[in-house]
C-alpha cells in the first residue's frame, strides 16, 4: 500500500522554492536591496504623478525621451508609453529582479527585463528595464523605450559591448505595474481562496494539515500542495500528472555538441513549481511572446514546454544548446519559481509586514498595512574576550571605543603596535575593525560590519548616514579592506564625500588590493561627476591598479567614454605611464569589436536605446 507523500515541514524545501543555502541570502536581500525610505519616496512621486521623479528616488536612470518616442514610432506609441510609465512603480520592479545569490544579494547583471511592448514585429518598441554589468558594482536600473536589438543575445565571446539575458514580464504586470499589483495573489493561486501552503490569514500551515491523498480538481490551493508534495518525494510522473501537464519522456538527439540526455532526469529536476507552469505559458503565449518555453535546469537540462490544444501543456526534457534561443524564449524566472517572499514568511525568516507594500497587501491582505524592510539599528556594545577577562567594545563617537581601556592604555598599545609589538584582545580588534589586511573579527562586529556594507552595497545613503550618525567609524573598512571612500560609486557621493573627507579619511588611502578611491571608482562604475570629485579632493592621477594599469587604461578598458577628460590628463601629464602589455591588448579587442559592430548594423546601429547618437 502506497504511504502517500512525505510531509513537508515549514522549513524544508518545496520544488521551485528556496534552496537551503539561499534562505539567508534572500533574508538579506529584504532587508537591504530595498529600503524602505525608498519605497515611500518612490510611491509618493509616482502618485502625484511625476514618473520620472519616482524612477530617480528607485536609482532607475531613464534613457530616452518620450517626445523622441513619438517623433520615432508614433504618438499612439509614446502616449501609450507615458500611460504605462504614470503607473509604473520602479520600487516594485527592483523588489521583484532576479537576483545573483550564492552568497550574494546583488542584482543578477546584464539582465534585460521586458515591462510592456507597443506593437508587433521586430520594430515595436519595448519598454524595458536594465541591470548593470558588475555583480558588486552599482544597482542602479536603466529604464529604455525602444526596439531590442536583434542579435542582443548572440554577441560574439569577443564583443566588447554586453549580451542581455531577458526576462519577459509583459504577461506579468502584477509585478510592475501598480495598477494591477493587487492581482499577484490570484497569478500564485489560479483563483483559489487561500495560498498553497498557508490558511487563508495568511499564517502557515502545519505539516499535519496538508494533504495525504489526492484532494481533486475542486481545491486548488490543497492540489497545487498535493502536486508538491509527490515532487517533493520524487514523484516526478505523479507531480506531472497531478499539475495536468503531459509528461513528454521521448529521447532528443539534439543538445550540446549533438550529445543526448536522459529526458526523465532532466523531467524530475526539483527547481521548477509545476503548478503554474500551464497558466503563465498559456499568458505569454496569448500576448504574442512565442510559441514555445524553456526552462533552464541543473548543468545541461533544459524544459521545452510546448501548448498543446486548448487546454494542457507538453513538458519534454532536452540538453540545453549553446544557443539558448533555439528551442524557443526562455520562460521567466517568476513563472516557474515560487515567489521568494512567500518563502521567506512560510519559514519564519520575515513577517507579512516587512514586504513590499504592495506585496503585503496582494499575498496577505489580513496581516495588516506593511511598513517594510526595517532600517538599520544602532550599534550596540560587543563582547569581546580580552587577555584572561571579557570586555566590551562599542562602535560610538565616530570610533569603536574600549570601554575598559584607559586612553593612556590605549595611546601605550598604538604605540607599541606602531614600532611593531603583537597587539591582542580588545586592542587587536580595533586594529582590525581599520585595517585593510583582512584580520578576523568577533561574530557580532562581522555582523555590524555587514549590515553597514550591504546598505553601501544597495546604494543606501540614508542608512549608511544615520549608522555614521550612531558613532559608527567612517574609517571601518569591508572585507577586502575598502574604506567608504573606495564604495562611493554606490552611493550618493555628495552627500558623503565631505562627511568622509571631514572625518580625517585620506584620499589616497589603499584597499586590500592597493587601490586608490580614484581607481576604484574609474574600474567599477562610478560616475563622471563622482571622479571629478574626487580628483579635486587631491586623489593622484598617476595611479595604477593592481594589473599596473593606469587609469587612462582602465578607463579605455571598460570604454567609460564619460571620462574622456581624465584620460586625456593622464596620457598628456605622465605619458608611458601603466602595463606595456595592454595597449596592444586592448587594441585587438577594440578589432573584433569593430568586426561585430559591422556584421550587427542596422537602423538603429550606433545609436543609443532612444534613437540618439
Amino acid at each position: 500500500m502506497n504511504a502517500g507523500p512525505q510531509r513537508s515541514g515549514a522549513g524544508h524545501r518545496l520544488p521551485g522554492g528556496l534552496r537551503h543555502e539561499d534562505g539567508p541570502v534572500w533574508q538579506r536581500i529584504r532587508r537591504h536591496a530595498v529600503p524602505a525610505w525608498m519605497i515611500e519616496d518612490a510611491t509618493a512621486r509616482r502618485l502625484a504623478g511625476d514618473w520620472r521623479a519616482a524612477c530617480a528616488a528607485a536609482a532607475v536612470d531613464v534613457r530616452f525621451d518620450l517626445s523622441a518616442v513619438a517623433a520615432r514610432h508614433g504618438a499612439a506609441v509614446a502616449e501609450a508609453a507615458e500611460d504605462d510609465l504614470l503607473h509604473l512603480a520602479p520600487d516594485l520592479v527592483r523588489w521583484h529582479l532576479p537576483r545573483l545569490l550564492g552568497g550574494r544579494t546583488t542584482l543578477a547583471p546584464n539582465v534585460r527585463v521586458l515591462l510592456a511592448r507597443y506593437g508587433t514585429g521586430a520594430g515595436a518598441p519595448v519598454l524595458s528595464a536594465t541591470t548593470g554589468p558588475m555583480a558588486d558594482g552599482p544597482q542602479r536600473l536603466r529604464l529604455h523605450c525602444a526596439p531590442l536589438h536583434p542579435a542582443d543575445a548572440h554577441r560574439s565571446p569577443h564583443h566588447v559591448a554586453p549580451s542581455y539575458r531577458h526576462e519577459n514580464w509583459i504577461a506579468a504586470r502584477p509585478l510592475w505595474d501598480a495598477r494591477q499589483a493587487a492581482g499577484l495573489r490570484d497569478r500564485l493561486t489560479g483563483g483559489a481562496d487561500r495560498l498553497p501552503f498557508f490558511h487563508p490569514d495568511g499564517t502557515p500551515l502545519d505539516p499535519a494539515a496538508l494533504p495525504a491523498a489526492d484532494p481533486g480538481p475542486h481545491d486548488p490551493a490543497a492540489r497545487a500542495e498535493w502536486t508538491a508534495l509527490l515532487h517533493a518525494r520524487g514523484d516526478a510522473p505523479g507531480a506531472y500528472a497531478a499539475a495536468g501537464l503531459d509528461r513528454d519522456t521521448t529521447l532528443s538527439e539534439t543538445g550540446v555538441q549533438g550529445g543526448r540526455t536522459d529526458p526523465h532526469s532532466v523531467l524530475a529536476a526539483d527547481g521548477v513549481d509545476l503548478t503554474r507552469l500551464e497558466r503563465e505559458v498559456r499568458r505569454l503565449a496569448d500576448a504574442g511572446e512565442g510559441g514555445r518555453f524553456t526552462v533552464p535546469t541543473g548543468w545541461y537540462g533544459l524544459l521545452v514546454l510546448r501548448p498543446d490544444g486548448a487546454r494542457g501543456l507538453r513538458v519534454s526534457g532536452e540538453r540545453r544548446q549553446w544557443n539558448a534561443d533555439a528551442s524557443g524564449p526562455r520562460l521567466p524566472a517568476f513563472a516557474y519559481e515560487r515567489l521568494p517572499d512567500l518563502e521567506l514568511v512560510r519559514t519564519g525568516r520575515i513577517t507579512p509586514r516587512e514586504l513590499h507594500p504592495l506585496v503585503a497587501a496582494s499575498l496577505f491582505p489580513g496581516a495588516g498595512p506593511a511598513a517594510g524592510p526595517p532600517g538599520p539599528a544602532a550599534p550596540r556594545p560587543v563582547r569581546v574576550r580580552c587577555r584572561t577577562a571579557w570586555h566590551e567594545v562599542h562602535s560610538r563617537g565616530g570610533t569603536l571605543d574600549l570601554l575598559h581601556h584607559s586612553a593612556e592604555e590605549q595611546r601605550r598599545e598604538s604605540a607599541m603596535r606602531a614600532f611593531g609589538g603583537a597587539v591582542t584582545g580588545c586592542f587587536a580588534v580595533q586594529h582590525a575593525w581599520t585595517a585593510p589586511d583582512g584580520v578576523r573579527l568577533p561574530r557580532a562586529l562581522r555582523e555590524e560590519r555587514r549590515e553597514l556594507f550591504l546598505r553601501v552595497q544597495h546604494g543606501d545613503t540614508p542608512g549608511v548616514a544615520a549608522l555614521l550618525d550612531a558613532g559608527t567609524d567612517p574609517r571601518v573598512r569591508d572585507g577586502r579592506g575598502c574604506t567608504l571612500l573606495h564604495l562611493l560609486p554606490q552611493l550618493d557621493h555628495t552627500a558623503l564625500l565631505p562627511r568622509l573627507l571631514d572625518a580625517g579619511l585620506s584620499p589616497e588611502v589603499r584597499d586590500g588590493l592597493g587601490r586608490t578611491p580614484l581607481v576604484t571608482a574609474v574600474t567599477n562604475g562610478g560616475s563622471a561627476d563622482l571622479v571629478r570629485a574626487l580628483v579635486a579632493a587631491g586623489c593622484r592621477i598617476d595611479a595604477t591598479d593592481e594589473a599596473d594599469l593606469s587609469l587612462a587604461q582602465i578607463i579605455r578598458r571598460f570604454r567609460r567614454t564619460d571620462l574622456g577628460f581624465l584620460r586625456s590628463r593622464v596620457e598628456e601629464e605622465f605619458p608611458g605611464i601603466g602595463a606595456d602589455w595592454f595597449d596592444d591588448w586592448i587594441e585587438e579587442q577594440e578589432e573584433y569589436a569593430e568586426t561585430d559592430d559591422d556584421e550587427d548594423a542596422g537602423p538603429d546601429a550606433g545609436a543609443d536605446e532612444d534613437g540618439s547618437a
